[in-house]
């Protein structure tokens, strides 16, 4: 019910960045999550409590799938479920920068149909319903209309670089950015600011669940890293790697990538 979850997402997301500004980042009590996990910081379990309180309350037949509540098997026997990041860059967060986003998506059997992506320091509202287009701010957004990889500005770490990922082991001179949240680079392809993004780790599904349909509904491709559909609430919640960016753009990285 994508028309009447975009909503309750869209006021959640809105008291998210209420809660995540009242720390003041540098200061914010931290600690590093085991197994090399990254760090996580008071800001993200309040945010974390909230989600959990304010979107099963509302939708309590729901799954849900957080990047800081333990993970079960429960989630997988419903027909939708809420997959979220409380705090989408929480380095950036830590850095006191402002690049980190709130990233909320509802996916029904596998596929997301309503998403939102808020960065409340920049006042950037990223938003879709599958079928409805996507939205900054309220105002409809489309992918560039790039179609030569050699031209296009893509959002990437430096790693995706290295020559031996590419075929005939050069990377094409495309002009390479990075932005620390998964979900800002996907909001930044869908609004036309880049051409694409690539990320060739696997990739946790709330990175990416509520970009990929904001890409999508912006009229761009969004797939693994070997060109698959992305499918959601998975056992294992991981992505094999993802590109999104405008459909020729995206189709030229996975013919140079090797």
């Amino acid at each position: 019910m994508p028309a009447s979850d975009l909503p309750l997402l869209i006021d959640t997301a809105h008291k998210a960045g209420r809660i995540a500004t009242s720390f003041v980042g540098k200061t914010a009590k931290r600690w590093d999550k085991p197994d090399g996990a990254g760090p996580v910081t008071e800001a993200d379990m309040a945010v974390n409590d909230m989600l959990s309180r304010e979107l099963q309350s509302a939708r309590p037949h729901y799954g849900w799938l957080s990047e800081e509540t333990e993970d079960g098997t429960d989630r997988l026997s419903r027909e939708r479920v809420f997959i979220v990041d409380p705090i989408d860059g929480t380095r950036s967060f830590t850095e006191g920068a402002n690049t980190w986003a709130h990233a909320l998506a509802v996916a029904e059997r596998g596929q997301v149909t309503a998403a939102v992506v808020y960065l409340p320091m920049r006042d950037l509202l990223y938003t879709a319903a599958r079928g409805q287009g996507a939205f900054l701010n309220g105002v409809p957004i489309t992918v560039s209309d790039a179609d030569e990889l050699e031209k296009s500005a893509i959002l990437a770490a430096k790693p995706v670089m290295a020559g031996q990922r590419w075929v005939g082991g050069t990377c094409p001179p495309f002009k390479q950015a990075y932005r620390p949240s998964l979900a800002y680079r996907l909001g930044l392809v869908a609004q036309s600011r880049f051409d694409a993004m690539l990320t060739l780790r696997p990739s946790w599904e709330w990175d990416i669940a509520a970009g990929a349909l904001i890409v999508a509904e912006a009229g761009g491709t969004v797939g693994n890293r070997h060109g698959a559909p992305l499918t959601f609430n998975s056992p294992d919640p991981r992505l094999d790697g993802v590109i999104a960016g405008t459909p020729a753009v995206h189709r030229a990285l996975l013919h140079a990538l090797a």
